[in-house]
């Protein structure tokens, strides 16, 4: 006998939520979060049959598709057939550049029902198989040992004409208006993250600035993309890009999610990630959502208040409030990597015991004519940590972040290699040991964390901290009174940062 339930109760999932990602580098957008980047776009975008759309990363097809979805809707009064309207949103209103020659084609079978646009099995008949979404193969445009569009290494890019060259044509353009031969109302997607550079183990050059960019150039009616995080800080390729958006006032929204995971599942990228809508027609305060552990803060403010952009709304507060003490930072004291000359791969002589040196590796030795002393600080008390971020958690603790991997105060007559970063230098040993208590404190390290968007820790990343008075020791009791934190500031910094031996 026919189980009339049975179809109904069989678990059928959207086809694109299944999609898996076979790296960080061009990651597959869930359609639950694609809609989620649709919210922000007005609503009256929905019912107007003139808007354009343009996914200049197409890979899965899921926001042409799930924009079709929202005008089909929309649209049902002004054009009430549906096969009329289905041509006229799918032959006048989407548009997409595929990445891959692989990804057109899911791309097209997401939105068309096939993977060529002129196939009796799609939901619209075109006169090609390729419909609005487009993939043409383009070789880099090499400049020495560089693509002067997108950075890519030769080495690495170039290749057989049969092989992807991850040349896309949305940035190897100077006019993207061309492709289509016409301007777009919105344009939205996510981008390719990043490609090998061709340095050592897994070095890659950002790449999704540069499509943010160039869809800028083209000046649409809005923006928005999903994108890492790592330009709050910038870095690596990304101070320019930084200034760019901090300065930018048409960012009317920042989603943010500082663990990729909760975005992405399964997806681990560093720093987190981000999804913008930029409007042309409009100028604000940002309002910025903070999505961790499903929980959502939200605060309106300027995107540029900060040389970083500080991610957390209530970080935010707190850091207001030590400001407000017109202290010296920390960045003062700090010195810049490698103030002995010592390389990472340093190797001493243990024969020659003039100079005890901290390499990653342990302590060895050296003649003093081995190394420099740019910043005079050898005869001192040196507090040290590891320049790599720790952003692990201890079991036992609440707390996400560690940050500091290694602390210690080394003695007059003792060096380090690059491994580490000196953050203060003393010729009173009580001094280097309550610097040390203060920089093991959460209040320390968290402050520290509010300018970090990698494992790289640098002088300007201590921009927040504020120096005290080190002739006395410094918990964090003491720090939240005197800074005068509330409840709640001292329950975030508690819930982020762990305990440190």
């Amino acid at each position: 006998m026919l189980n009339n339930n049975f179809y109904s109760n069989v678990y059928n999932p959207d086809v694109l939520s299944t999609l898996a990602n076979l790296s960080s580098d061009e990651v597959f957008t869930p359609p639950d979060v694609v809609n989620d980047i649709l919210d922000l776009l007005p609503e009256k975008l929905w019912t107007d049959s003139k808007a354009t759309f343009l996914d200049p990363a197409a890979k899965s097809g899921v926001f042409l598709r799930e924009i079709a979805k929202r005008l089909i809707e929309g649209l049902k009064d002004e054009i009430p057939d549906l096969q009329e309207r289905l041509d006229h949103i799918f032959q006048n209103q989407l548009y997409g550049i595929a990445i891959t020659e692989l990804t057109s084609l899911l791309a097209r079978r997401s939105l068309y029902g096939s993977k060529y646009a002129n196939s009796m099995l799609s939901f619209t008949k075109f006169d090609d198989p390729i419909g609005n979404i487009k993939f043409r193969i383009i070789q880099h445009t090499w400049e020495g040992n560089r693509c002067k569009y997108c950075g890519a290494s030769k080495s690495e890019y170039k290749r057989d004409v049969n092989l992807e060259t991850h040349a896309y044509e949305f940035i190897h353009t100077k006019r993207p208006e061309e492709i289509f031969k016409m301007k777009f109302d919105v344009i939205i997607g996510n981008p390719p993250y990043q490609l090998s550079d061709g340095g050592a183990g897994a070095s890659a050059k950002p790449m999704y600035h540069l499509f943010v960019e160039q869809a800028m150039k083209m000046n649409p009616r809005y923006l928005s993309m999903i994108i890492p995080a790592r330009w709050y800080a910038g870095g690596k390729g990304l101070d320019e890009f930084r200034e760019l958006m901090l300065g930018n006032n048409h960012i009317t929204h920042l989603v943010d999610y500082a663990d990729s995971a909760e975005c992405f599942a399964g997806v681990n990228i560093a720093g987190g990630v981000c999804y913008f809508l930029w409007e042309r027609d409009n100028t604000d305060e940002c309002k910025i959502i903070n999505v961790k552990k499903s929980k959502k803060t939200k605060m309106k403010r300027s995107l540029n208040e900060f040389p970083f952009l500080v991610r957390d709304n209530i970080a935010i507060t707190i850091i207001r409030k030590v400001l407000q003490f017109k202290e010296a930072r920390m960045t003062s004291l700090v010195k810049a990597r490698n103030p002995f000359g010592i390389t990472t791969n340093f190797v001493g002589n243990d024969s020659i015991r003039e100079i005890k040196v901290l390499t990653s590796r342990g302590n060895t030795w050296t003649s003093k004519s081995n190394i420099s002393d740019r910043d005079r600080i050898l005869n001192k008390y040196k507090v040290i940590i590891t320049r790599a971020m720790s952003g692990g958690h201890k079991p036992s603790s609440a707390g996400d972040y560690i940050v500091l991997s290694s602390l210690r105060v080394m003695k007059p007559g003792e060096a380090f290699s690059e491994t580490y970063l000196c953050i203060g230098d003393f010729n009173k040993e009580n001094y280097a040991d309550n610097l040390l208590a203060y920089a093991s404190t959460k209040f320390f390290r968290f402050l520290l964390l509010q300018a970090l968007s990698s494992i790289n820790i640098t002088r300007d990343k201590f921009i927040f901290v504020p120096q005290q008075d080190f002739s006395k020791p410094w918990t964090d009791e003491e720090l939240y009174k005197k800074y005068d934190l509330d409840q709640e500031e001292i329950d975030f910094i508690e819930s982020m940062i762990s305990l440190m031996e």
